[in-house]
């Protein structure tokens, strides 16, 4: 599918853009890979971190911005797959620069779609995140405004060929911002003590490498308008803390603003257009312009009406053990 083809990755210089490198190359023999991203740091820093890991000379690095809507048009030039990983991610930084949030992971995510729009890119995936899902936080509020844009901007191809879908998952297990190399760094620096804000916390387990296959799923296979959501498992944010030093302390702070005790992929109102999938679900789109008897991809099958997929009700939880031998692959 990938095979001679040009792919473009925004915020490429991230956890996932790396690891996405790192698969692609592995799987596929594509034309060229472009890294777009505005700090010219950490591409400096890819570019030796990933020299002898991949074929180098298929690898463009391009410094521009989301926000830079003609950056965009000149970098998306003979593209044939965008996936938008750029946002500004951390709750209290929106929070607090809360415009910045918006012109970011908004008008960010607006100028992304005209751009491929312009440009006739045929596929562009979006990465979402479960707090786009009933928003309670500032950073959620964007990205759900942002998935209504991927997912609107399918009315807006007319006889191009361009799709666009979106893939959503919850923090990424041993990525920057989760939990894991802070506690990391605390046990290595000889402490006992680990924080926790609420021990009735769950979290959905995904890996960099899910995430990965499930980008590349949605590039073979969405006709657009779609939102994925991989099937994974749940753990206890308790267990977690026993799984990476047994004998740790816990410290229970309280829940902080804009936090919650579960992740929520699948609304109980989205349960209406939810098919379930051997390894995923797939949120088809509501709209006038949706065909759903034409578009439902073959081999899924309806949730019931009233359907959740939370992390604090899933069907499948990780032990101490099982969490302790996946954080060995981290």
């Amino acid at each position: 599918m990938l095979n001679g083809k040009n792919i473009l990755i925004t915020g490429g210089t991230g956890s996932f853009g790396k690891k996405f490198l790192e698969m692609i190359f592995k799987r596929y023999n594509p034309n060229k890979v472009i890294i777009y991203s505005r700090d010219e740091y950490k591409q400096s820093v890819m570019k030796t971190e990933y020299a002898d890991k991949v074929d180098m000379s298929k690898v463009r690095f391009f410094i521009g911005d989301v926000r830079d809507k003609d950056r965009l048009f000149r970098a998306f030039e003979n593209v044939d797959y965008v996936i938008h990983a750029a946002a500004m991610k951390q709750v209290p930084t929106c929070e607090y620069n809360p415009m910045e949030a918006v012109k970011t992971n908004i008008h960010g995510a607006q100028n992304v779609i005209d751009a491929a729009l312009d440009r006739n890119v045929k596929r562009v995936v979006a990465l979402s995140t479960d707090k786009a899902v009933n928003p309670i936080n500032l950073y959620g509020g964007t990205k759900l405004v942002s998935d209504k844009l991927f997912i609107a901007a399918n009315a807006y191809t007319g006889y191009k060929d361009t799709r666009f879908s979106v893939v959503r998952y919850g923090n990424v297990a041993g990525s920057r911002g989760s939990v894991i190399p802070i506690w990391n760094k605390i046990i290595d620096d000889g402490g006992k003590v680990l924080g926790v804000t609420d021990m009735r916390m769950t979290r959905f387990w995904i890996t960099l490498e899910q995430g990965v296959e499930l980008v590349f799923k949605a590039l073979e296979e969405s006709k657009g308008g779609e939102t994925y959501i991989s099937k994974i498992p749940s753990f206890h944010i308790g267990d977690l803390a026993k799984a990476m030093k047994e004998d740790c302390e816990i410290n229970e702070f309280g829940i902080r603003e804009g936090e919650k005790l579960h992740e929520v992929m699948v609304t109980k109102d989205d349960s209406w257009t939810t098919y379930e999938y051997a390894k995923h679900y797939i949120i088809y789109p509501h709209y006038e312009w949706a065909d759903l008897q034409r578009d439902i991809l073959p081999g899924g099958k309806k949730v019931e009406e009233g359907f959740e997929y939370s992390s604090g009700t899933n069907r499948e939880w990780l032990t101490v053990e099982q969490l302790r031998s996946a954080l060995k692959s981290i």
